[in-house]
């Protein structure tokens, strides 16, 4: 095995480089030449951390959702679950701003469909919900939320980050509604359709570190 090879760093070069392809130029670009000539290694390197090329996008998917998990982890509980909940749903955002071409591969937004992604791959960053669903289960233990099944309202917020996310990354959010604007509106009203009450959810807002002041 050469050097580079051994390079502990060289599989996560990889990673970082295929996504960037991927979501840059679509499944059609990511060949084993051009990722291994964008990294400055060799094309046996790139089959000898991944083996196959299907292999290298699940590998793509799996980082993607690890560095939400570190992410969403990161948050901790305080004495106000809802502020919890938009501390949470900004932290989402930011991994997706810092990580976009991870975050493009993880949900198919590349269309990574050239590739062998199973149903199982395509599940298997859902563990990432864990935090909010149980930020959204103490904020229905303590009244401030409307009791009912925590993990759907997890999943209704997460479809509605996902596209605003979605948006923002794509360059459609601009003034005077741009992405943080159109963020703190969004979550407020998530907020306050999980039962929260408009003025606790404006402070929970302010206390989680929003910037943006609702409109």
């Amino acid at each position: 095995m050469s050097p580079r090879q051994a390079d502990p760093v060289l599989g996560a070069r990889l990673v970082e480089e295929a996504a960037g392809i991927l979501a840059e130029e679509g499944p059609q670009a990511l060949t084993t030449r051009r990722l291994a000539a964008a990294v400055g290694t060799s094309t046996t390197a790139v089959y000898t951390h991944f083996g196959s090329m299907d292999d290298l996008v699940r590998a793509i998917v799996r980082e993607g959702f690890a560095r939400l998990d570190q992410r969403m982890g990161e948050v901790a509980a305080t004495g106000d679950p809802v502020a919890d909940v938009a501390a949470l749903g900004l932290a989402y955002r930011g991994n997706a701003l810092d990580h976009h071409y991870l975050y493009g591969v993880m949900f198919g937004g590349s269309g990574p469909g050239g590739f062998s992604l199973t149903d199982e791959d395509r599940q298997h960053g859902r563990y990432t919900l864990e935090p909010l669903v149980r930020a959204i289960t103490a904020a229905m233990e303590a009244g401030r939320f409307r009791a009912g099944d925590a993990r759907l309202v997890a999943h209704q917020m997460w479809i509605a980050l996902h596209g605003l996310v979605t948006l923002e990354l794509g360059g459609f959010l601009v003034p005077p509604y741009d992405a943080e604007h159109c963020f703190a509106a969004q979550v407020h009203g998530l907020l306050v359709g999980a039962g929260a009450a408009p003025e606790a959810a404006r402070s929970a807002l302010e206390r989680a570190g929003v910037p943006s002041p609702v409109g």
